[in-house]
């Protein structure tokens, strides 16, 4: 389905800003030589999720908005773990908050009309739709992980099975975007490569540790005798 060019330029925005949230995140981890989970990877993954529930009403695409339902409020969650709402006028916040909820009641209005631009849309076949939707789904629930993992440690961290659900996901995201011919989508999962990296990192920081972890025991050893 063709959209006015505006429409792709808006999708191209929030990639782009979901795009400069790993960035930021993969400096910041090769610095340190560990995976990092910084404040600002929320706060901007907030704001390309907002742009990305626009780009996919706009665009009809169920999946799109499926998708970033999934993680919405668990990026709300880490920038609350981090302390950064503290700055934040509450009023800010509640728009936040009450945002998705807004596309909910649109939707609830005229049910009838969703079914058919959204779940009937001619140029979204069922079984493409389907594919979409498992994409998103895989890509998205990587924030469960990292919100139950984050929760279990009591701090907001990026764990690896985080990342390895962001390349499981992304894979069949750009899949369904070549054949959608919807190449914000396409482009949009450039990010892999910062996952994949990442997996990367994670590996070398616990061997890291592990070396550490010997060299002190060495130490402790030699101290002893």
């Amino acid at each position: 389905m063709d959209s006015p060019v505006w429409v792709y330029l808006l999708g191209l925005a929030g990639m782009g800003i979901y795009g400069s949230r790993i960035i930021i995140q993969w400096y910041l981890s090769e610095k340190y030589r560990r995976v990092e989970s910084p404040g600002i990877y929320w706060v901007l993954s907030s704001i390309g999720a907002i742009i990305l529930y626009i780009y996919g009403w706009l665009r009809k695409d169920f999946s799109i908005i499926f998708g970033e339902s999934l993680s919405y409020y668990i990026y709300m969650w880490n920038i609350y773990a981090l302390g950064m709402y503290r700055k934040v006028p509450r009023v800010m916040i509640i728009i936040q908050a009450l945002f998705p909820l807004v596309i909910i009641s649109l939707i609830a209005q005229d049910w009838e009309t969703f079914v058919n631009v959204f779940l009937r849309n001619k140029d979204v076949p069922p079984r493409l739709l389907a594919f979409g939707m498992l994409g998103q789904f895989t890509f998205e629930i990587r924030s469960v992980y990292q919100l139950v993992y984050s929760m279990r440690h009591k701090k907001s961290v990026l764990p690896l099975g985080h990342w390895v659900l962001a390349v499981a996901g992304g894979l069949m995201i750009i899949i369904y975007g070549f054949i959608r011919h919807d190449w914000v989508l396409v482009l949009g999962q450039f990010s892999i490569f910062f996952s994949i990296r990442n997996i990367m990192l994670w590996f070398i920081s616990r061997r890291n540790d592990r070396l550490n972890g010997d060299k002190d025991q060495n130490s402790a050893t030699d101290t002893l005798a």
